[in-house]
């Protein structure tokens, strides 16, 4: 953890912010660590360890918000760095009407470690590119698969959070994951296939052990052969029907339709001109029908394995798990203390940064679809006509995220109970209450699955944060595909 030096610098800068006068000021520092190995087609492409430490001073001063950072921890650096903070609060309170407002909260101390089997700083470099090297061979098995492509992804993230109302919290965050990816070609055709997701990797918090589980190796000769599949299979047709979405695709759909609408600065109008708003606005809490009865999602920061698990949040709040949607009814929001504040409410711990320069914002944790009760054989079984989509591709909602629409990598037809031809390019749209008012089926917690998600972005500048989602394979009714 943080040697006690720093740690004796920051209790005398916290003193410094009382002695100034300050309503309430806290202190964050991150020490980041972060290693990445990419193989194509037999050669490593890229290998990094990166690292990034500093520390990020809050200020709230007659209702305004100031914040400084610096990676520079002796005294004197650390002095400039409140000062810049106080500065920049006193001139904002002059030109603004002072507006913030913190629910009060009992401050909290304590500490909170990833649970790990393998460090995964701990695994030979070369035993991580023999693997990624070992994949890439059983990807590139097949003249049609023109990329094959074995990522490996590993962080480390060392946090101290305190505060002048008392708070001290100390945080080591680890989180391990991967991918892979094969690229088939045939004249002008050209069809891709990924595990355990696409467009970035799949992260858990957790050690070497995730990666080993993933089983890259084994899983890679399915999706070679999918990936060549796919460029002499049909075209998915066009029209309503029912579709089945497995967990790779579904969380996704999570994501942007479920979990960002839900964050309370949006639906306040405090991120519109930066990421948009939401329709799910304050008076629709505690009785927006938002999904049917069989629809219950859950913001849970205390998740095993969850990339939006922790201890405690960028403020100080302990980790929650929280009903968002109940039976098919909006309950509440993603919140921070300030915003929380604004409704009446208390915070549900959702308030993070991407590192030690970052102003923290409302963000997502892990955010999932509750299980249900039921097999995917059941509901394939259960379906006369429909489609089955895996794997998200490509992905476009409104900035009030009604209005949607996904592209996978495959899908496979549904007829009379049974699973047939694969089909590619699928596409599926629609709007968001309606979809999630449409849901007829959601599987049982053997198949439900978490994933994490290292690309979500968000505020201005872009902060880019890890979070989780977790589903279960899910049918919905009459929804247009193409």
């Amino acid at each position: 953890m943080v040697p006690s030096k720093p740690k004796n610098l920051f209790s005398e800068t916290i003193s410094y912010l009382k002695r100034r006068g300050i309503r309430y000021g806290d202190l964050r520092f991150v020490h980041a660590l972060k290693e990445e190995l990419v193989v194509q087609n037999g050669q490593p492409q890229h290998i990094s360890q990166s690292a990034s430490e500093g520390v990020f001073i809050r200020v709230l001063d007659h209702g305004a918000w100031g914040h400084a950072s610096s990676c520079h921890f002796n005294r004197r650096g650390l002095k400039q760095t409140a000062d810049r903070a106080i500065e920049m609060a006193r001139a904002v309170a002059l030109t603004t009407a002072p507006m913030a407002h913190l629910r009060p909260m009992k401050p909290a101390r304590g500490r909170y470690e990833t649970p790990l089997e393998i460090d995964p700083f701990r695994v030979p470099l070369q035993r991580k590119l023999d693997y990624l090297l070992w994949t890439c061979q059983v990807l590139k098995d097949n003249p049609q698969i023109a990329s094959a492509i074995a990522k490996l992804e590993f962080h480390k993230t060392e946090k101290l959070f305190c505060s002048t109302e008392g708070a001290w919290i100390e945080q080591l965050i680890t989180e391990s994951g991967g991918m892979i990816e094969a690229t088939a070609v045939l004249g002008n055709e050209m069809q891709k296939r990924s595990f355990p997701t696409a467009n970035s990797c799949s992260l858990a918090q957790a050690g070497y052990e995730y990666v080993k589980a993933l089983d890259f190796v084994g899983e890679a000769k399915r999706v070679r052969q999918e990936a060549v599949t796919l460029l002499r299979a049909k075209e998915c047709p066009s029209g309503k029907t029912t579709v089945i979405l497995m967990p790779d695709q579904l969380i996704l759909q999570v994501h942007e339709s479920c979990g960002h609408p839900t964050e309370l600065d949006r639906a306040l109008g405090m991120e519109l001109s930066f990421a948009g708003g939401s329709f799910l606005t304050p008076d629709t809490l505690g009785h927006y029908r938002y999904g049917n009865r069989l629809v219950n999602i859950t913001a849970d920061a205390t998740l095993p394995k969850g990339c939006g698990t922790f201890g405690y949040d960028d403020e100080g709040v302990p980790a929650q798990r929280v009903p968002i949607i109940q039976n098919g009814r909006f309950v509440n929001y993603l919140s921070s203390r300030e915003t929380a504040a604004q409704i009446g409410s208390h915070s549900t711990g959702a308030m993070r940064a991407d590192g030690w320069n970052a102003v923290p914002i409302v963000r997502m944790t892990n955010v999932s679809l509750d299980p249900g009760t039921g097999t995917l054989d059941d509901l394939i079984g259960d379906t006369k006509k429909g489609i089955l989509l895996a794997t998200n591709k490509s992905w476009s909602i409104d900035d009030k995220r009604l209005n949607f629409q996904f592209g996978t990598e495959i899908g496979w037809e549904i007829r009379n109970g049974k699973l047939g031809q694969a089909l590619k390019n699928p596409v599926y749209t629609g709007i968001t209450p309606e979809f999630w008012n449409s849901c007829s089926g959601i599987t049982g917690k053997e198949e439900w699955r978490l994933y994490g998600v290292p690309n979500c972005a968000k505020g201005e500048p872009i902060q880019v944060m890890h979070v989780g989602h977790g589903a279960s394979p899910a049918r919905f009714e009459k929804v247009q595909v193409g």
